[in-house]
């Protein structure tokens, strides 16, 4: 048996509404443990993790130098979380820091040569897995998830934290 539900009764006193948008971001945070896990392993064949996985995945697709900043901001993490894993993939060789002319203390970083190819390889075991997932997901059950979540990740980055009840 799950000992984690994956649905909430509706509570006394609380609206159906704020009921379903609190399973949903119960969903959201066990799915997040889930991909980490699953990535992990997806990518522990080439020596890499889930998280070091994301930040080569922020430089691949942004095509331009990022300092660390905007790699977290791309992803979803910290500076200093993107930051500490930048500092090991500089020390795989995996990335490349670049100065920058903007700001002396903040590089910006590129993947090196054997870092696209590691990026590619994890591409690739990515695409053989997503498309067997993409098989119980169709595509309009996809975009109604991504923009659903979107919405939300909108909404509480508009919320300071001062605001909060």
């Amino acid at each position: 048996m799950n000992a984690t539900p994956t649905t909430r009764t509706h509570e006394p006193g609380v609206s159906a509404e704020v009921t379903a948008l609190t399973t949903l971001t119960l969903t959201v945070f066990r799915l997040h443990g889930t991909l980490l896990q699953w990535g992990d392993a997806l990518v522990a064949p080439l020596g890499l993790t889930s998280a070091r996985w994301q930040m080569l995945g922020a430089l691949a697709l942004a095509g331009t130098p990022l300092t660390a900043p905007q790699v977290g901001d791309a992803m979803g993490v910290t500076r200093q979380g993107a930051q500490k894993q930048l500092n090991l993939l500089l020390e795989q060789g995996l990335v490349q820091a670049q100065p920058n002319p903007a700001h002396r203390r903040s590089p910006r970083y590129v993947l090196t040569p054997r870092g696209q190819q590691l990026y590619a390889r994890a591409e690739a075991a990515w695409l053989a897995r997503a498309a067997d997932l993409a098989r119980q997901i169709s595509p309009a059950e996809a975009l109604v998830a991504r923009q659903t979540l979107e919405t939300l990740r909108q909404q509480l980055s508009t919320i300071e934290l001062s605001e909060a009840p």
